[in-house]
């Protein structure tokens, strides 16, 4: 047989096969498409987290740098303590809060013990730093999951693709490029889409984990001064 007949009947064969990427996914397997699928939807998920993460940072950066312009501007702790009291507090303003009302109760009951209010005071706000950090954590965990089972949930969907093209192979007896290639690249589509998803869930987990350290780190600082003030004024209470 001359070549150039083989070529040009192997022309409609590979002008039939459609490759892209919404042909791709039509033509998989179900179990590929539901591998896809589930992808697409964390993916989906981890950029919705993302964006509500990065403005919840920022909120929170900016209500720490309110707090303490005001905090270290000279006035009355009484009176920020009234101010911020009658309101939903979070982050710093929440630590202080938390101690104040504490050091109130504390000398409103007359308690005796210095040393048993020192101590309760840095457990409050251990606690109230704790509970902030909390928040600032809450469904970092997603993006932590998806960054590290998402390529090998799409290796599973690229796994069977490629065992149902085989077998598509086999029954059709025809090796050519032509059949093998769609076959092959609908499977290697479920890695991409798992890349897709793990790679910035693995990239904004990073980022977002570096950040609540810092915000943590910066409570913590806080809580060390306020617990220092307040047990200078003990001790001149005391």
């Amino acid at each position: 047989m001359n070549p150039a007949d083989v070529a040009q009947s192997a022309l409609p064969v590979a002008a039939s096969a459609d490759v892209s990427l919404i042909a791709l996914f039509w033509q998989a397997h179900w179990i590929v498409k539901c591998v896809m699928l589930g992808l697409l939807s964390c993916s989906v998920w981890v950029w919705a987290i993302a964006i509500d993460k990065i403005f919840l940072y920022a909120r929170t950066r900016r209500s720490m740098d309110r707090f303490e312009q005001a905090f270290w501007s000279g006035e009355s702790i009484e009176e920020l303590y009234r101010t911020l009291s009658a309101k939903p507090t979070h982050s710093m303003a929440a630590c202080f809060v938390a101690a104040m009302r504490e050091w109130k109760r504390s000398f409103e009951s007359h308690a005796r013990s210095v040393a048993g209010l020192q101590m309760r005071i840095d457990k409050v706000m251990n606690v109230s730093i704790a509970r902030e950090v909390e928040r600032l954590e809450r469904r970092l965990l997603v993006l932590a999951t998806v960054g590290s089972a998402g390529p090998f949930v799409g290796l599973f969907g690229t796994v069977w693709g490629i065992m149902s093209s085989f077998q598509s192979i086999a029954a059709s007896k025809n090796t050519s490029l032509a059949v093998v290639a769609p076959g092959i690249a609908e499977a290697l589509f479920a890695t991409a889409v798992g890349l897709i998803a793990a790679i910035p869930a693995t990239i904004f987990y990073n980022k977002f984990t570096s950040e609540v350290n810092r915000q943590a780190q910066r409570l913590e600082g806080f809580a060390d001064e306020f617990s220092a003030i307040l047990s200078r004024q003990i001790d001149e209470r005391g």
